[in-house]
């Protein structure tokens, strides 16, 4: 079956007091559990645990500490479930909490897999898994975009046909409608790098966290995996299915050609680098051009305290050339950095004859 995922951002899901809009949730659910009837696999994922945390908790205005705003999602996020368990009870749906951390999409493959393998057996199950950050323990996460790029993780976990991310405005603009009255609406985006000239700021509602520019890098790596974005608005009714319809208004971003797999996708926009390694001119241009592995020979400085198996920014001349898995810690580079292979695996017997394999790196 195709699998959509909606995602509902704090300016959705909560007003300006952190009360529930209850009107739009149950427009949201009942559009969800109507994809639902149909055969549509239909994953959620909701910002809002912590704007509603604010609401019962009387707070004047979103925290700024990590302990007041994981306190605030520890209040509101089971309250918070407990309205789209409600609504989509309310249509025959059964619905699953899935709380993930950003350990579980960026930290060991396995952990990666087994949060897809998750999700998978509840659709299988015709449960609509209703999937948010896990505020509570986590730490950076919680600033990390408002689940925009969890949203875009899920989507790409599950193969999915379609990411609908529904904000409180009509789209992408050229320019922020609230402070430009000649702003317009951008209907369709096919290159992301003619973006760089609009003003797209990482701006925020009283009680969310994300902006147009982290959906901007949600729809980028989804159509990155063959898979379409839309950003409209979740005010409106109908949303939701004018997306999936491909009517309505809204940005759309039509999947891209030269799709990476899941793998490398994980690894462009899940793993965090735990270090930097600079390379010479003839390795960068056969890294990019080549698309070869990186040898010893082409390395010219190593900087942080990775351990082989960490994922390494890989950089020529101050550029960003890609990213990769190393195959050495960053001591052992450091001992065989500019060595041919033969006096690298000379100096260290069990090494490998690539710093980075080819598989396991992807382009900037």
């Amino acid at each position: 079956m195709s699998t959509i995922v909606v995602k509902l951002g704090s300016s959705i899901v909560a007003d300006d007091a952190g009360q529930p809009r209850a009107d739009v949730l149950a427009r949201v659910c009942a559009e969800a559990a109507a994809l639902h009837a149909a055969g549509r696999d239909v994953v959620v994922v909701t910002s809002g645990a912590i704007a509603r945390g604010v609401g019962v908790m009387g707070l004047d205005a979103r925290p700024r500490a990590i302990d007041e705003l994981q306190a605030a999602s520890a209040v509101g996020q089971g309250q918070l479930y407990r309205v789209y368990d409600e609504l989509l009870r309310a249509h025959g749906v059964h619905s699953a909490q899935v709380l993930l951390t950003f350990h579980d999409i960026s930290g060991e493959r396995s952990h990666y897999l087994n949060a897809r393998q998750t999700l998978r057996k509840l659709l299988d199950w015709r449960v609509v898994p209703v999937v948010n950050e896990n505020d509570t323990t986590a730490t950076d996460e919680i600033t990390f975009g408002d689940n925009d790029f969890l949203a875009a993780q899920v989507a790409i976990l599950l193969g999915a046909e379609l990411l609908v991310l529904l904000t409180s405005t009509d789209g992408l603009y050229t320019a922020d409608p609230r402070l430009d009255p000649a702003a317009e609406l951008v209907s369709l985006v096919e290159d992301f790098s003619a973006l760089e000239a609009l003003d797209i700021r990482q701006t925020t509602t009283t009680l969310g966290s994300g902006g147009m520019r982290s959906k901007v890098v949600a729809a980028e790596m989804a159509t990155a995996a063959g898979i379409p974005a839309v950003v409209t608005n979740g005010l409106a009714p109908g949303a939701v299915a004018a997306a999936v319809a491909g009517e309505g208004g809204g940005t759309r971003f039509p999947a891209r050609q030269g799709r990476y797999s899941s793998f490398k996708l994980w690894l462009k926009y899940a793993k965090p680098a735990r270090g930097r390694i600079a390379v010479d001119a003839g390795a960068a241009r056969a890294l990019r051009e080549g698309g070869t592995s990186l040898l010893p020979v082409g390395i010219v400085e190593v900087a942080g305290g990775f351990d082989a198996g960490d994922a390494v920014d890989v950089v020529h001349d101050g550029a960003d050339v890609g990213k990769g898995i190393t195959n050495y810690s960053a001591a052992e580079l450091k001992r065989v950095q500019g060595l041919k292979s033969a006096e690298a695996r000379a100096l260290l017997p069990r090494a490998s004859e690539e710093a980075i394999h080819r598989d396991y790196f992807v382009l900037a």
